[in-house]
């Protein structure tokens, strides 16, 4: 889950509220999503792809915030962070839990889960931005900075997990 700003080979980019996404699918599975800095043209990705049915959910999502996403997902990473990103997936929609509180499940530290928060492939349908700091918001796209923090800020309030 990182800001990219090299152009890369996206099978579809999509508008969202807080910028662009970028996402990366093969026939099976949905492998990435990126938050994109440069504006790029929209790719609207061939029809009954994999790609275009994720951008359709994404769509759904941001019109809906409970909309519950339903797409063959393969992300790639260490068994920890496989671990770290089911109990992630676990954290019902306008819910939040801390790193410490994941941390205590997955028998690990915070420092830790942050870390594999931060590396999680497939932001907003593995839902990070539901991992918050024992005082505050905490980093997103392993950032504690904007615009990183303000997506993070921008999804929880959508959700209705944070008030403005």
């Amino acid at each position: 889950m990182r800001f990219f700003y090299a152009p890369m080979t996206y099978h579809a980019i999509l508008c969202a509220p807080f910028g662009q996404l970028g996402l990366i699918a093969d026939a099976d599975a949905l492998l990435a999503v990126h938050f994109l800095t440069e504006p790029q043209p929209v790719l609207t990705p061939p029809p009954g792809s994999l790609a275009a049915e994720a951008a359709h959910q994404l769509s759904a999502y941001f019109a809906d915030p409970t909309f519950r996403f339903d797409l063959p997902l393969r992300p790639v990473g260490t068994l920890f962070q496989q671990q770290v990103w089911r109990e992630i997936a676990a954290i019902p929609f306008g819910e939040t839990c801390s790193y410490g509180e994941l941390a205590e499940r997955t028998g690990s530290v915070a420092r830790a889960v942050g870390g594999a928060c931060g590396r999680n492939p497939l932001p907003i349908i593995i839902p990070c931005h539901r991992v918050l700091a024992q005082r505050g918001l905490g980093g997103f796209n392993r950032s504690i900075e904007s615009p990183t923090v303000s997506i993070k800020h921008w999804l929880l309030v959508h959700e209705g997990a944070l008030l403005l």
